[in-house]
C-alpha cells in the first residue's frame, strides 16, 4: 500500500527489518532516522568505503552456527558435526571464522583449497568437493584435504593413480551418492535427480566401494545433497530411504557402513518478505536426524555420524549489500531506481529470477509511493536486482540497502563492463573491519599481454 501501512496495521519496513541481521536498527526519528548494524552507522560506512560495499554481521553468523550446533545436540544422539560450504562466500577471514566454530570446511577445487591453506584450516577439517576435478586439482586435494568426495568412478581411478605416481597417501574418501529425489527449488539448483550432473547412482556406488575394499583405499563416507535453497525438508526422506537401502546392501555385500553420512546443505533463508517467517534451522536438523535413526533402526544398521553442510543458511542473512543512487526515471508505468552495482557483484536475479526486497538507508520508515525497479550499471537488459517493489520516493545519492545479500553474490560475481569487485566489511563488536579491499582498476590489467608486434620470446610457432 503506498500509504506505509499494510491490512494488519504493520509497516512494511519493519517486515522488511526481519530480513536483515538480527542487529540492524533503526536509530534516530524522523527523516534524521538512519539503519544501523552492528551499531555501525550505514552512511558512514559507506562514505567511508564507497558503494558497492558488503557488510556481513557476526552477530548474525554466529547465531546460525549455535543453531546447528544446538539443533544436532538436541535431536541426534550419535556423533554429528557441521561442514560450511565455501561455495557460498569464502575469503581468508571467513574461513578463519570457520576454524573459530569448530566446522569444517567443504572446498571446491585448487582456489578455494588456497584459501583455506592461507588462512590456516588445519588438513583434517578440509573437505574437498568438485564434479569434475582437473590433476592439478586432484594433486592440490592430495596435499591439502583431510576428505576428498569422489564424483564418479573415473575420477576415483584417477585419484588413486595420481597418488601413487605422487607417492602420498590418500586422504579420507567418501563418495557422492545421485539418489534420484531433488529438493523443491529452482532447477538451476537441482543436484540430487537422476539426470543430475553430480554423483553417481546407486549401482556406480556399489561398483566404487568393491574397488576401495579390494585395493584397500581409506573409503570412510557417502555424501548426497539435493539441492539449494529449499525450505521443506520433506523431500530428504526418500533420498535417505535410498541411501540407507544402499548402506544396507553395502552392509550385506561389502561388510562395509559409512562412519559418516554427510547429507548436504541447501537450506534456504528469506529473502523477501514474502517468505517470512525465516526457515527453522531447528525444524529442519530434527526430520534430518529422526528420519535417519528411524531408517537405521528399521534396517539393523549403526548410527553413523551426521554431517551437515550448511552455507547459505549461515551467512545470507548476515549479508547486506550498499548502493548509492545515481538516478531515477520514469519508463511508461514503470518507475527505474537506478544504483551503481547489479549483475556483476549479484548475478542471482538474471541467473534464476532471485527474488529480493530492500530499505532506504536514510529514513527507512518513510511511506512507500507505489513500486519501483532496482537496476544497475551494465549493458543488460537483464540487469535488474530488484523487479516491482513498494518503496518510498529516492532521491539522487541517497543509500539502499538490500538483505540476505551474503550467499553466492560475491563468489558468483565477474568484471562485467570492467566491474571491480566491492569492498567486504566485517561487522563485529560496534567495529567495522575491512576483510576484502575493493578491487583496483590495476587489477583487470594483471593478466593481460600486449598484443606482439613481432616474433618474441612468448611467441610459440603453432603446429604444422
Amino acid at each position: 500500500m503506498d500509504d506505509g501501512t499494510m491490512d494488519d496495521g504493520a509497516m512494511p519496513y519493519q517486515n522488511r527489518l526481519a530480513l536483515f541481521p538480527l542487529t540492524t536498527r533503526i536509530q534516530g526519528d524522523g527523516d534524521g532516522a538512519r539503519l544501523t548494524i552492528g551499531e555501525c552507522d550505514l552512511a558512514e560506512l559507506a562514505a567511508l568505503y564507497g558503494t558497492p560495499l558488503y557488510l556481513y554481521d557476526r552477530a548474525t553468523m554466529d547465531a546460525a552456527a549455535d543453531a546447528y550446533r544446538q539443533a544436532l545436540a538436541r535431536h541426534y544422539p550419535a556423533a554429528g558435526g557441521v561442514t560450511y560450504a565455501g561455495k557460498a562466500f569464502l575469503c581468508v577471514a571467513a574461513a578463519q571464522w570457520v576454524i573459530e566454530q569448530g566446522f569444517h570446511l567443504d572446498c571446491t577445487g585448487a582456489g578455494e583449497l588456497h584459501i583455506a591453506e592461507q588462512a590456516g584450516v588445519a588438513r583434517e577439517r578440509i573437505i574437498m568437493h568438485g564434479v569434475n576435478k582437473s590433476r592439478e586439482e586432484l594433486a592440490a586435494g592430495l596435499a591439502k584435504a583431510g576428505v576428498i568426495v569422489v564424483d564418479n568412478v573415473t575420477e576415483l581411478s584417477a585419484l588413486c593413480e595420481l597418488s601413487q605416481a605422487l607417492a602420498t597417501a590418500l586422504p579420507a574418501l567418501w563418495l557422492r551418492v545421485k539418489p534420484g529425489v531433488a529438493v523443491d527449488t529452482h532447477a538451476y539448483r537441482q543436484t540430487g535427480q537422476e539426470q543430475s550432473k553430480f554423483g553417481m547412482a546407486p549401482d556406480e556406488v556399489l561398483e566404487a566401494v568393491a574397488i576401495c575394499r579390494q585395493r584397500g583405499w581409506p573409503l570412510s563416507g557417502l555424501h548426497f545433497h539435493q539441492g539449494s535453497h529449499f525450505h521443506n525438508p520433506a523431500p530428504i526422506g526418500p533420498a535417505l530411504e535410498t541411501v540407507l537401502d544402499l548402506t544396507a546392501h553395502l552392509a550385506q555385500v561389502h561388510q562395509w557402513q559409512p562412519e559418516t553420512l554427510c547429507v548436504g546443505g541447501g537450506w534456504g533463508v528469506a529473502y523477501h518478505e514474502d517468505d517470512l517467517p525465516q526457515p527453522d534451522i531447528d525444524h529442519y536438523v530434527a526430520f534430518v536426524a529422526a528420519a535417519l535413526q528411524a531408517g537405521c533402526q528399521r534396517r539393523g544398521l549403526r548410527l553413523p555420524r551426521l554431517q551437515f553442510e550448511p552455507g547459505r543458511s549461515l551467512v545470507a542473512r548476515a549479508g547486506v549489500a550498499l548502493y548509492r543512487v545515481g538516478a531515477t526515471k520514469q519508463a511508461g508505468t514503470r518507475r527505474w531506481v537506478l544504483i551503481d552495482g547489479g549483475m556483476a557483484d549479484n548475478p542471482r536475479p538474471a541467473l534464476y529470477g532471485a527474488r529480493y526486497s530492500a530499505l532506504p538507508v536514510q529514513a527507512p520508515q518513510r511511506p512507500w509511493a507505489g513500486t519501483a525497479s532496482l537496476a544497475g550499471p551494465y549493458c543488460e537488459s537483464g540487469d535488474v536486482l530488484i523487479e516491482e517493489l513498494p518503496l518510498p520516493n529516492l532521491a539522487p545519492g541517497e543509500l539502499i540497502a538490500i538483505p540476505a545479500s551474503g550467499a553466492y553474490h560475491l563468489m558468483m560475481g565477474s568484471n562485467y563492463n570492467g566491474a571491480r569487485k566491492p569492498a567486504v566489511l566485517w561487522l563485529d563488536a560496534s567495529r567495522a573491519n575491512l576483510i576484502q579491499r575493493r578491487e583496483a582498476v590495476t587489477s583487470l590489467t594483471a593478466r593481460d599481454e600486449p598484443l606482439p608486434q613481432a616474433a618474441t620470446d612468448r611467441s610459440l610457432p603453432c603446429p604444422n
